[in-house]
């Protein structure tokens, strides 16, 4: 396993219900990160379908499976470049629709994703919600958690994946103008209070009315930014990280005297009340 990776964030403005123009917007995309030594390309979220339906039977016809066309024209390209890729797309099953991404790589698909958590905003307002739990995927570039978007709100979302042994969370997200630029200090603290690579991948433009904040990031375990995009350009960001930073959890200041482990030092017999649904509340 490789132990420096380099991450690249593809800031773009999909088209809406343009799959065939946006799949090739993502393929070009995938060589120019390549060109720059990029192992990790990870695009929005909807990055295929664009995000702002009025309906479920509006989005329904932009559907894919997974595995389908799309995830196997970018598998097909994976194979050829040795690169492994995030992106975001709209997935049914049967009558059921999520909104979804995918990982692929050299080896194929390796997992397709479905968003847990949904606000009442664009597509996520007619989406089924997730039901598959947060999970880690070991990948030869490091062992890789998937969130889309207002997962990252969520706290408990990362931390679990941390628990797992991730290395690096990967956030395709849609973050709107006006509350994602606020939304965008989460993706420092999931870093920050786990100590793993966080990268997410924002998307620019307008749809229907509605902007978007752009700010795709790249944030080492330390918390330090490595890349932070524009907030309303079409650019690619990079950032190279070390696995070994994101496993050694333990922080040493001074020998004997200023040591603090994030995951050993918790004290989960307190925290019982999280798993409770529909608490009331004082």
């Amino acid at each position: 396993m490789a132990n420096k990776v380099k991450i690249a964030a593809i800031q773009m403005e999909p088209k809406l219900m343009k799959i065939s123009e946006n799949l090739e917007s993502i393929l070009s995309a995938v060589r120019k990160a390549v060109d720059n030594q990029a192992n990790l390309i990870v695009f929005p979220e909807c990055s295929l379908t664009g995000y702002i339906f009025s309906s479920r039977q509006e989005a329904l016809p932009f559907a894919e499976t997974i595995p389908g066309s799309s995830t196997e024209k970018l598998v097909s390209l994976c194979q050829e470049l040795k690169v492994y890729v995030i992106f975001g797309l709209l997935e049914k099953e049967s009558d059921r629709l999520f909104n979804a991404a995918a990982l692929v790589g050299p080896q194929g698909l390796i997992t397709g994703y479905r968003k847990n958590h949904l606000p009442f905003l664009g597509v996520d307002r007619f989406v089924d919600p997730g039901d598959r739990p947060f999970q880690v995927h070991q990948t030869p570039i490091g062992n890789i958690g998937l969130e889309v978007c207002y997962d990252i709100i969520f706290p408990e979302s990362s931390r679990v994946m941390t628990l797992l042994g991730a290395d690096i969370l990967a956030l395709p997200t849609n973050f709107p103008q006006g509350r994602g630029e606020k939304l965008n200090y989460c993706v420092s603290a999931r870093a920050i209070e786990n100590r793993v690579h966080v990268v997410s991948a924002d998307r620019v433009g307008s749809e229907r009315g509605y902007s978007f904040a752009g700010l795709s990031k790249i944030v080492d375990a330390s918390g330090e930014i490595l890349s932070l995009a524009s907030p309303d350009k079409e650019e690619i960001i990079y950032g190279e990280v070390n696995l070994e930073s994101a496993r050694q959890k333990r922080l040493t200041f001074i020998p004997g005297e200023w040591e603090i482990d994030q995951i050993k030092d918790r004290r989960p017999e307190l925290y019982g009340v999280i798993t409770k649904a529909n608490l009331n509340r004082i």
